[in-house]
């Protein structure tokens, strides 16, 4: 995977915080399910999805591993403050629609960015995103019973 011009320090940072983002959000719903709903079947779906997203993701941040950390700029990053709404949540439910929706959210963006980089991978990262769906739907049913 080879990026055919030169790409924005700020690119790099785009990736690198959304896809920490996605597998973080979707970490959070993988353990309620897993440990709140001992929801085996959506545990196992969410971990295969969070593992094809690392995999999908693996040659891009090999390849462009310094670039991705040395982008990182903790101390200054201007949206790093916690919201009020996120610092307060309803429930599991609540919980898990919030790191659902972060998850999205960062596919999204993956999706976006990586067509800088290769169409296919962006393309992958559509069908993540909708994996998602999927799962949150069942997931959120569940949670209700």
């Amino acid at each position: 995977m080879v990026v055919d011009k030169v790409v924005d320090k700020g690119v790099y940072r785009i990736i690198d915080a959304n896809f920490n983002r996605v597998m973080e959000g979707m970490r959070v719903c993988e353990d309620i399910l897993r440990f709140s709903a001992d929801d085996a079947k959506g545990t196992a779906k969410l971990k295969s999805l969070r593992h094809s997203v690392y995999s999908a993701i693996k040659k891009l941040r090999e390849d462009h591993l310094e670039e991705l950390v040395s982008s990182r700029d903790v101390h200054m990053d201007i949206g790093k403050k916690s919201i009020v709404s996120e610092k307060k949540r309803k429930g599991l439910v609540d919980l898990f629609l919030a790191n659902s929706q972060r998850g999205k959210e960062s596919l999204r963006v993956l999706e976006e960015v990586l067509k800088l980089f290769d169409g296919r991978l962006s393309e992958q990262f559509k069908k993540f995103r909708f994996s998602l769906y999927s799962i949150e739907k069942t997931a959120v049913r569940d949670l209700h019973k």
